[in-house]
């Protein structure tokens, strides 16, 4: 289903003139950047990260006595996002051997590693640094794994095991089935090197928690059937990511020129959007599922892997227009192998000329800089005017665009740190 077809409506016009007020606001600070660094520019907001770490924290902290946030690095693996949120006091989900090396020189002094197919090499580093992370199994083989490298390196370590939360097609690739947890307990006890204190599943694109709270009562189900020696061993239950940032998701209804067809709107220019829930909704309803289908056989600390809710605002692009080929197609100093995928095509964010600053929207193609047609930055932007010389905001861009830059026909963005009002 297409973002279209799941569309809940039109995206509100006020939410949309209140961001871009709110970016306007802060234009000095970006065009200073972009005077002492040039451009293009990743734009790193260390104060907005602070923020979202905090509010994510405080949230679930006000329905869990004891609660854990691993941020997902592969959302953004800048060492600087990395960093900051573990100054925040925030653990790291890691996904890979790099990924952990990134982990380790953060000072994160609480790592998981997850993922499917770890190498032994992983799972040595993983070993080396067993005092800092805990391993999230992923397979019956990986047991067996992990537990010949344990035994090689004369070493042990903390592990729990991922449940997939849905056994059909592709998501199959991640973890192992509940009806298997009973099966996999029992083996894991026999290890001498591998501590199995715990269970983790993963559920993506939550806009509502209803995907979270459908699997916690299948997993109390399938809790309630085990043994109580072997519900005892169970010390912390990680409900993974997948959190959407509140304002939702936006997309192209159209492109510019275009009718939509069955729908009224009085505005010029419409865009989709699909509503999410704030995380304190998140909270509130997963902690009550908790209550209700976990904490009646079991005690457990309760942790999470945000990535996208606490990095997709802080961090934004700023371009430069070079060309302006017509009245509605300028071409700008960056390509979209910056953000590694043609993501423009199909989702909406603003596009705010900082230059010639405006609140009104107008119809444009703002192209990159690479050889193919598919360099799309937007159909819109925010101003009086544009032209050759302006500067570009888009923003939040913070989520899976930094982690997919490719080196692709133009260089790659320069990274800015920094530290913007929250608002």
């Amino acid at each position: 289903m297409s973002s279209a077809e799941k569309s809940t409506g039109f995206l509100d016009g006020k939410e949309l003139d209140d961001l871009v007020r709110g970016f306007l606001r802060q234009r000095r600070i970006f065009l200073r950047a972009a005077r002492r660094h040039g451009s293009p520019l990743y734009l790193i907001d260390r104060a907005v990260l602070g923020e979202r770490a905090r509010r994510f924290r405080a949230a679930f902290a006000s329905e869990f006595s004891d609660f854990r946030i691993y941020f997902a690095v592969k959302s953004n693996n800048h060492p600087a996002v990395a960093k900051t949120l573990a100054e925040e006091g925030l653990g790291l989900d890691v996904s890979s051997g790099e990924e952990l090396k990134l982990a380790l020189g953060s000072g994160a002094k609480d790592i998981v590693f997850s993922g499917p197919g770890k190498t032994q090499d992983e799972l040595r580093l993983a070993l080396k640094n067993r005092r800092r992370v805990s391993i999230l199994i992923d397979s019956f083989g990986e047991l067996d794994r992990l537990e010949l490298a344990a035994a090689r390196s004369k070493s042990s370590i903390r592990a729990g095991v991922r449940l997939t939360t849905d056994e059909r097609a592709l998501w199959a690739k991640f973890g192992i089935s509940l009806s298997e947890l009973s099966d996999f307990l029992a083996r894991a006890k026999k290890s001498r090197r591998i501590h199995l204190v715990g269970l983790q599943f993963h559920t993506s694109w939550n806009l509502k928690p209803d995907t979270q709270v459908e699997f916690i009562e299948r997993l109390g189900r399938s809790i309630q059937e085990l043994k109580e020696k072997e519900r005892s061993r169970i010390e912390f239950i990680d409900i993974g990511g997948g959190y959407w940032p509140e304002r939702g998701e936006w997309f192209h209804l159209r492109p510019p020129g275009k009718k939509v067809t069955g729908k009224k709107d009085s505005r010029t220019f419409p865009h989709g959007w699909n509503p999410a829930d704030p995380i304190e909704e998140f909270a509130r309803k997963i902690a009550e599922s908790f209550r209700k289908n976990i904490f009646p056989f079991l005690s457990c600390r309760v942790c999470a892997e945000p990535g996208r809710w606490l990095v997709h605002d802080a961090m934004h692009i700023l371009l430069t227009v070079i060309d302006r080929k017509r009245e509605d197609l300028v071409i700008t100093d960056a390509g979209t192998n910056a953000i590694g995928w043609e993501r423009f095509e199909t989702d909406y964010f603003p596009v705010i000329n900082l230059s010639r600053p405006a609140p009104k929207e107008r119809p444009c193609h703002i192209l990159g800089s690479l050889c193919t047609p598919h360099d799309v930055w937007g159909y819109f932007y925010h101003g009086k005017e544009i032209g050759p010389g302006d500067i570009l905001l888009i923003p939040h861009q913070g989520a899976y665009t930094y982690s997919l830059r490719q080196e692709f026909i133009k260089p790659l963005p320069k990274t800015v740190i920094i530290n913007t009002p929250v608002f």
